[in-house]
């Protein structure tokens, strides 16, 4: 236990006091890593292969996108944070979402599907799955800390809940076990963490306002079911 204490320390320490250990984008890259293996390993006897265009393969790289900038607004928050809450919150969407991604890397693999489409992620409508803008991203690092923590509260709501459209859509329009498990665990973890973050926006004072939800219309023409667990959690 005492160990396990260390090592989330060391990771939560900043990154100009930790120089000789390795740096946290390592074990993220680790965990991906791992991740991948595993996704290749489970599916290595999968004898259907999704194919290109179907809502899995979309499904997997349109995700992957949308939690590669979730994975960078918490590396911005977690360094720059005095709140201890906020860091280990940060440390935990990074860990996650990074091994995440690598087991929809996986998938692809073992799919023989290339880890791009033709096509931009989530067809160029990142807005409307919540992603935020690089303008607002760039506010997590130019914003006094304190405003930083409001901002990246305000963003990653938005953000979580369009990713849980995007696990909602795809639940109605797959069947493979791999994906709807992935999918459910997405939508049960991120459910909770906006309620989480919900509440912290309350310990400030803050009433979370004017984050416009996705928009009408599944990302495969499927329609929009209402956002299991998120609607009125943390009022």
């Amino acid at each position: 236990m005492a160990h396990d204490i260390e090592m989330i320390d060391d990771l939560n320490a900043p990154v100009r006091e930790r120089a000789a250990a390795p740096p946290a984008i390592w074990l993220l890259i680790a965990l991906a890593m791992l991740a991948f293996v595993g996704g290749v390993l489970l599916l290595w006897n999968t004898n259907s292969t999704p194919a290109e265009g179907s809502s899995e393969v979309i499904f997997a790289r349109d995700m992957t996108a949308h939690h590669h900038q979730a994975v960078e607004m918490a590396l911005i928050l977690r360094d720059r944070t005095a709140d201890p809450d906020l860091r280990l919150f940060a440390l935990d969407i990074m860990l996650t979402q990074q091994a995440q991604i690598g087991q929809m890397q996986g998938w692809l693999s073992v799919w023989q599907r290339p880890l791009a489409g033709a096509t931009a992620p989530m067809a160029g409508h990142g807005a409307m799955m919540g992603m935020a803008t690089q303008a607002e991203v760039n506010e997590l690092r130019e914003l006094p800390p304190v405003e930083a923590e409001r901002r990246f509260l305000e963003l990653m709501i938005r953000h979580h809940e369009g990713g849980l459209q995007m696990a909602q859509d795809v639940l109605a329009a797959s069947h493979r076990p791999e994906v709807v498990r992935l999918a459910r665990s997405i939508i049960e973890g991120q459910a909770a963490e906006v309620a989480y973050m919900r509440s912290l926006l309350a310990q400030r004072g803050i009433e979370q306002q004017n984050i416009p939800a996705p928009a009408p219309g599944g990302a495969w023409g499927n329609p929009r079911a209402p956002i299991v667990g998120v609607v009125g959690m943390g009022d």
